[in-house]
């Protein structure tokens, strides 16, 4: 079964093939969707490019999401190739890595202001330039966030409070969106081996600790993402909108480490 034939999709976010974007894209291609991606400098590019190939997808376009001119000028590309689109995967979050290593209560107003633009408003930017495209036939809007925006998390720092912000932003626009048939949702997977993961202060611990005490003894797999994607941005997610959905073995559940790890 594809339960995504005959859908298209952009992907934003694939920095390589560890990336969660990627996890989901590859997903979403199994399950019959038809891809498009972005990619910020030629740098990205040359490393996104092979994988891209490797599905099959040709439509890659340049994007810088903090400047206007090159956002209008990616979705007048996009909209020019395809004048409607079912969903839009937005994976990006960025913070200064020298500041999560330290403590929260030093940081400086610039790195807050870049983690709050690029990792939240962002998404805000994207959905306000999706909607045209979505309006006439309803479509799905998914980002990602982590439980570091609700609890406390070791060196997560400034983005703890940049995911709150797009946590809050999920519910709003799904409620904004909502009339139109366009369904926004968040996944939030725990600890991931990935490039974005691997500037966390500490991030091998965490994801040992999560791995030992999550109650599914394991962390999140690309694959069970990608899945849970692909049911979001499908028609069996057709009444799922403002949700945050938990991808991370039910860690989020526990109030203490298993008793063996007391």
């Amino acid at each position: 079964m594809q339960p995504l034939s005959g859908k298209r999709g952009l992907i934003m976010g694939v920095a390589n093939e560890r990336s969660i974007a990627w996890g989901i894209a590859k997903a979403m291609s199994e399950a019959g969707a038809e891809l498009a991606f972005t990619y910020q400098g030629e740098g990205f590019g040359r490393r996104v490019r092979p994988l891209v190939q490797s599905l099959g997808a040709d439509v890659m376009v340049d994007v810088d999401v903090t400047d206007d001119a090159s956002l209008d000028a990616a979705f007048e590309q996009l909209s020019a190739k395809w004048p409607t689109l079912d969903f839009i995967v937005h994976a990006i979050a960025f913070s200064d890595r020298d500041e999560l290593t330290g403590r929260f209560l030093d940081t400086s107003r610039d790195n807050f202001k870049t983690s709050l633009d690029i990792s939240c408003y962002s998404l805000i930017d994207v959905a306000r330039r999706t909607h045209p495209m979505m309006r006439e036939n309803g479509g799905t809007i998914l980002t990602l966030t982590y439980q570091g925006s609700n609890r406390v998390t070791p060196f997560y720092n400034v983005m703890g409070v940049a995911k709150a912000a797009l946590e809050s932003t999920t519910r709003y626009l799904a409620n904004d969106l909502g009339p139109d048939g366009i369904r926004v949702n968040a996944i939030s997977p725990g600890p991931m081996k990935t490039l974005a993961g691997a500037v966390i202060g500490g991030a091998r611990k965490t994801f040992r600790q999560t791995e030992e005490n999550a109650p599914l003894r394991a962390n999140a797999t690309l694959e069970a993402i990608g899945g849970t994607a692909v049911y979001l941005a499908s028609e069996s997610g057709a009444c799922t909108t403002g949700e945050i959905i938990r991808v991370d073995g039910g860690y989020h559940v526990l109030g203490m480490p298993q008793s063996e790890n007391l």
